[in-house]
Formats: structure tokens, sequence, C-alpha cells
């Protein structure tokens, strides 16, 4: 009981001196001034192009090309569930124990 209120009694006065700090602002207001860039807006000349891939080859070409062509480096990959059956399968097959042993 006393560890009890010596933690409320700690605790307000916690928050009693956290508010004494916020007496220690300034009240007077001060306004937002926004710094101007006027050169921002202006009409000026362009930059010379320049490539974003840099000195690589890069070669491109029109056409289709079908699906089947572009080559798949996935390996397939049995879904879940036929998973989960193949294991219940072979689970029926498991030896059952003779004897059982109930422990109380």
């Amino acid at each position: 009981m006393k560890t009890t209120i010596f933690v409320l009694c700690f605790l307000c006065a916690t928050a009693a001196f956290g508010q004494v700090g916020q007496s220690a602002l300034s009240n007077t207001p001060s306004p937002i001034i926004m710094t101007d860039h006027p050169e921002h807006a202006s009409v000026h000349a362009m930059a010379q192009e320049s490539s974003l891939l840099g000195e690589s080859a890069y070669s491109f070409a029109k056409g289709e090309q079908p699906l089947s062509e572009f080559g798949s480096d996935r390996r397939y990959e049995a879904p879940l569930g036929d998973v989960a059956r193949a294991y219940r399968k072979t689970h029926t097959f498991d030896k059952k124990a003779n004897k059982v042993s109930e422990n109380y």
C-alpha cells in the first residue's frame, strides 16, 4: 500500500514539473518568414541532352515475340495442397504403435 502511494505521488510530482517547464517558452508570436526564389520560374535555355544509360551499348527492336520463346528459369513447385495430400497418404500407411502408454 505504501509503495502504491509513493508511486502515485512520484507520478504526480513528475507531471507537475513537466507543466512548469512549459511556462519557460515565450508566448509572443513570431511570423514565419519564407525565403523567396525568383529565379525558379524564369525562362532560360535547356541543358544539353545526355543519355541515362551512359556509355553502354543499348539496342531495341520492334515486333512481337511469343512468350514461349522467352526462357523461364523458374522450376516447378508443387502446390501446397498437393504436398499435404501426399503427406497424408504416406502417413496412413505408417506403422501404428501396438502398446499405448498413458501417464497420469
